[in-house]
């Protein structure tokens, strides 16, 4: 008995360490870029930056949750980045005349966002759960892109008699003082840009809160069990469905979060920018950063966000030489020598701590 009650104390210990972690990096590294921006030592580039990290981080760690804890892969990630960007810009661009407040409509409009983005992925999980492995990574995709191509030929906007929709271009036609907040293939235009980097850290902070609560909740045990033994999760009164439909619609939601700051961060977004290649980056951020790996997914994040732009002065090699680092970093990852190591150096520091205890 006191056996088992020391290796749950040892496991709880773990986790309660590892979310610590996660929640204070977050917190140096706003007060330490903040420093940084106030004293003029941080390039506008990278000022430029700070809000798509952000962005990119919240939809990471939901990812995470839906393929590193729950172990379904789910390629249509971006697919729900652009809900959630797309109705935020809506939602924003319908409430400028009556809300001046910015940080108050930025709020409503990640909520709307994460909303309309759950909303879209309980629909979606209804059918798509009931696949796996390939499957279910092609039907994921197949709704990222069918998403980017609605609202490629989508033209959405409001007059005074109320909001105009179409399909067809030469239909939408606006009274005078009226706006086109969705105009096709140019995407959202004219969008006031609300953003701004404290939302954006504190969005991140909120995600990690909610992410780490749910693996570490009865849910949490429940989706990790059916990812590991389908059949002896069943066994023993799991229901598998539902614990995969949880963590697919938080995935979404966070994802649609993530869209909606993204998307008032810029004057033009067009739907082209959440693409395959967008689901496939946030795959990479996650698969670098560890799987279940929280803190490693925003450290993956941050680096290879960063990493063009810093290599940007090497001009032609630039690419290349992001490729190759890649590579080495995933290979270093998925070492078998490595990982060994480096547990026998943490079984050796903690064997030592307990010596000197």
């Amino acid at each position: 008995m006191k056996a088992n009650k020391s290796v749950f104390s040892s496991l709880f210990g773990r986790q309660r360490r590892g979310r610590t972690v996660s929640i204070l990096l977050v917190i140096l590294a706003y007060i330490v870029l903040t420093v940084m921006i106030r004293s003029g030592n941080l390039s506008r580039l990278f000022q430029g930056l700070l809000v798509p990290i952000c962005c990119y981080m919240v939809a990471a760690i939901g990812l995470n949750l839906n393929v590193g804890v729950s172990g379904e892969l789910n390629l249509g990630q971006a697919g729900f980045m652009s809900i959630g960007a797309f109705a935020g810009i809506c939602l924003s661009g319908r409430l400028a005349p009556l809300l001046p407040n910015t940080l108050l409509r930025l709020v409503l409009a990640i909520l709307l966002g994460a909303v309309c983005a759950m909303i879209f992925g309980f629909l979606i999980g209804i059918p798509v759960l009931k696949l796996q492995g390939d499957y279910l990574a092609i039907v994921t995709l197949a709704f990222g892109q069918i998403i980017k191509s609605l609202i490629t030929n989508m033209y959405f906007g409001f007059d005074e008699n109320g909001f105009q929709f179409s399909f067809v271009a030469n239909t939408t036609k606006l009274a005078p003082g009226g706006k086109m907040l969705l105009n096709g293939p140019m995407g959202a235009t004219g969008t006031e840009r609300i953003a701004n980097f404290t939302v954006g850290a504190v969005l991140v902070l909120l995600a990690l809160l909610v992410v780490y609560h749910i693996m570490y909740s009865k849910s949490g045990r429940a989706i990790m069990a059916a990812r590991d033994n389908r059949i002896a999760a069943e066994s023993v009164g799991i229901h598998v469905s539902n614990t995969k439909m949880l963590a697919f619609v938080i995935s979404a939601g966070l994802a649609g979060a993530a869209g909606a700051l993204f998307g008032l961060n810029y004057a033009t977004l067009v739907p082209n920018k959440f693409d395959f290649n967008t689901s496939i980056l946030l795959l990479v951020y996650v698969v670098l950063g560890g799987l279940g790996n929280m803190t490693g997914t925003m450290i993956a994040t941050a680096v290879l966000v960063l990493l063009p732009e810093l290599l940007r002065s090497l001009q032609d090699y630039r690419m290349l030489i992001y490729a190759i680092v890649l590579i080495v970093i995933m290979l270093l990852t998925n070492n078998e020598t490595l990982k060994t190591w480096f547990g026998k150096l943490k079984a050796g520091k903690g064997a030592a701590a307990g010596k000197e205890g």
